[in-house]
């Protein structure tokens, strides 16, 4: 599988479809999520253009692993739900059509602000 120029997170990247920013870096662009399931929903996404993590963890340099890490605390930080300033959340990435990926571009769904439940029903 080739990495789709005209996915909906290669669009918000180049600034032509816009979003609500939590955070940004060199490596990665946080935001709330438009359709959001939990109290907080945000996702994290890495700059380059990887399909998911399967394609990352190949593909990517270390400062870029190291970077996308870093930008997922981070983002939980600014709100307020990692294990240093809240009661903690969920980090969860699909990959590919049987893990539930909808858009080819790796991103993680960060959710928390309350009790999230079950991992899988």
């Amino acid at each position: 599988m080739t990495y789709d120029e005209n996915n909906i997170f290669a669009k918000i990247l180049r600034g032509e479809i816009s979003c609500k920013k939590i955070y940004e870096d060199e490596f990665v662009l946080s935001f709330f999520d438009i359709n959001p399931q939990k109290k907080i929903h945000a996702l994290v996404i890495p700059k380059g253009k990887y399909i998911n993590l399967d394609d990352f963890a190949c593909k990517a340099s270390e400062k870029e692993i190291v970077g996308l890490i870093k930008g997922l605390y981070t983002v939980a930080q600014k709100l307020n739900i990692s294990s240093n300033t809240g009661k903690g959340y969920r980090a969860l990435a699909n990959i590919s059509e049987n893990g539930g990926q909808e858009v080819p571009h790796l991103h993680f769904h960060l959710f928390g602000g309350e009790k999230i439940g079950k991992m899988v029903e």
